[in-house]
């Protein structure tokens, strides 16, 4: 297969090309690829004739999204919008990278795919309105609390703040499945070459909260995980702009009754991460 990946120098992005060693993949970062740029979307997507498109390009910084909703909404909206029609033009199907924040987590059980999104900060809206734009015959892949080997995350931060405090304070009252990015792009790989079409939730297993997460990483590095207290939402400081789901945990509903094997437990990629960071 031609697989033509957006987003590409991202974290998730980086690994997909990876994940597709052995098809012809043509990696497009945001330096070879605007998607808000029409024109330039059309232009590059019929000059390279892919076969399936995998649309990882996004605007993930969630805070700054609330101060700049248009520009959340350019990129991850309209810009599905330029890449779902430059795919229709050379009839690949596109596989677009979604998210839990498009629930608003009031759901006091896991969410499935059928369940109805309700974002309640510019990112979710603006990733769900980029899922609008996708074609029933292509692929949205929802996940959660992603983490990797590149770009900044959630591991790299526990472990810089390890090293700089005696104590963290991480929030005990969001919940969700850590999801690392290897893992991520390999069961993307898979849904692709399969031409698996429709929602799918691809997370790890293994729901925590992020005190639960943060203990983790440090019992990963050998360290004393009694060295993170838990906080309420309400008591961070500064209070963060951009609203959270209470609930991230994503049910991999569709994988599962399609007898697809999940993702393992995020233990197993956590350990084998930490180990690589701290090498």
């Amino acid at each position: 297969m031609k697989v033509l990946v957006t987003g590409a120098g991202g974290q998730v992005g980086r690994e997909l090309v990876e994940a597709f060693a052995g098809h012809d993949v043509v990696a497009a970062d945001h330096a070879r690829l605007d998607v808000t740029d029409r024109d330039a979307v059309l232009q590059a997507v019929t000059s390279v004739g892919p076969d399936a498109i995998v649309h990882a390009a996004a605007w993930t910084a969630v805070d700054a999204c609330e101060g700049d909703p248009d520009r959340a909404l350019a990129v991850n909206a309209l810009g599905t919008r330029h890449v779902v029609e430059a795919a229709r033009s050379v009839g690949a199907p596109v596989t677009y990278l979604s998210t839990d924040y498009v629930f608003d987590g009031a759901k006091p059980t896991p969410y499935v795919e059928w369940d109805a999104p309700n974002p309640r900060s510019a990112y979710g809206r603006s990733k769900l309105g980029g899922e609008a734009e996708i074609d029933p015959t292509s692929t949205i892949v929802r996940t959660s609390w992603v983490c990797g080997r590149h770009g900044p995350n959630m591991v790299k931060t526990i472990l810089r703040l390890a090293g700089e405090h005696d104590e963290l304070a991480f929030v005990h009252d969001q919940r969700g499945h850590p999801t690392f990015a290897v893992d991520l792009a390999a069961a993307i790989r898979q849904l692709v070459v399969e031409r698996r079409a429709g929602t799918y939730h691809v997370t790890n297993q293994g729901a925590v909260s992020w005190y639960e997460f943060a203990q983790s990483v440090l019992e990963a590095a050998g360290l004393d995980p009694g060295r993170v207290r838990p906080i309420a939402t309400t008591d961070l400081d500064p209070p963060r702009p951009a609203p959270r789901p209470p609930n991230s945990v994503l049910d991999n509903a569709a994988l599962r009754l399609d007898g697809i094997t999940l993702l393992p437990h995020y233990r197993e990629p956590l350990d084998r991460l930490v180990a690589e960071l701290r090498a």
